[in-house]
């Protein structure tokens, strides 16, 4: 008689979600995937309006979501409020911001509000929901939302793409240092996503073409792209991945 593996559960019942920049795009997408899974999720976003608006549309699913207003470049506040709320089993960082220029346009307050978000923001918030996971002793899953450009160059992303390759460095180093706490912390590593955030890209033919040519799969990158890959992350499927970046780019970092 063979004894037959069991198949890890990508359920996430019971579990309760942080997600940011959940108002839209593709912090929106993950919330709808971790509540269809089966968890709470508490959606954050700074616009409250937009924020209520997407909780609303979720709740008519029958499906578990709250909102939590929350600038994430404002630290102290953040990281109080989390802690309040949490302690949050799953986190997905999606918050981010792109000031998109040659690199010899780059201005500081460019620069500077880019990584206030997508790295000062997203480094803070990843180690508020992990204290309070260790405080309480519990397991979980962080996942930030990188990029493809976390491992590559991009025309006029010499900003965004330094700020995501950043991420990549402190979640390789959070999960070693969490791993005794199984806590797991990986990235999600979009290609371009269509997004209302993303379609002046788009608009642009030389930047379609490019973007057609680099992807293998020769389509855009759609928000339910990432939708699977943040469930699989979250959930028991995934237990024994850590400090890893999960490519959801079609192939553009295969070359």
């Amino acid at each position: 008689m063979i004894e037959l593996p069991s198949m890890p559960s990508f359920r996430l019942d019971g579990m309760k979600a942080l997600v940011t920049g959940a108002s839209s795009g593709i912090g929106l997408g993950c919330a709808v995937a971790l509540a269809e899974a089966g968890a709470h999720v508490t959606l954050s976003a700074r616009n409250a309006n937009k924020l209520s608006k997407a909780v609303d549309a979720i709740q008519e699913r029958k499906l578990n979501a709250e909102a939590l207003v929350l600038d994430i470049t404002k630290i102290n506040l953040t990281q109080k409020t989390i802690l309040k709320n949490g302690p949050f089993d799953i986190l997905v960082n999606s918050a981010g911001l792109g000031r998109h220029s040659p690199s010899q346009d780059t201005s500081v307050e460019d620069f500077d509000e880019v990584m206030s978000v997508n790295l000062r923001g997203a480094y803070f918030v990843t180690q508020a929901v992990a204290k309070g996971l260790i405080k309480n002793k519990k397991p979980g899953s962080l996942i930030n939302i990188s990029s493809q450009m976390g491992h590559v160059g991009g025309i006029d992303r010499a900003v965004y793409s330094a700020s995501k390759h950043a991420v990549e460095g402190f979640t390789k180093a959070m999960a070693i240092e969490w791993g005794p706490y199984q806590i797991r912390v990986n990235t999600i590593c979009p290609t371009f996503i269509r997004t209302p955030l993303t379609q002046s890209t788009f608009d642009n033919p030389e930047r379609r073409k490019w973007i057609k040519e680099k992807i293998k799969l020769d389509r855009i990158g759609e928000v339910e792209d990432i939708m699977g890959a943040a469930v699989f992350l979250a959930s028991e499927a995934s237990k024994m991945i850590t400090g890893s970046a999960l490519m959801v780019d079609g192939g553009w970092t295969a070359d």
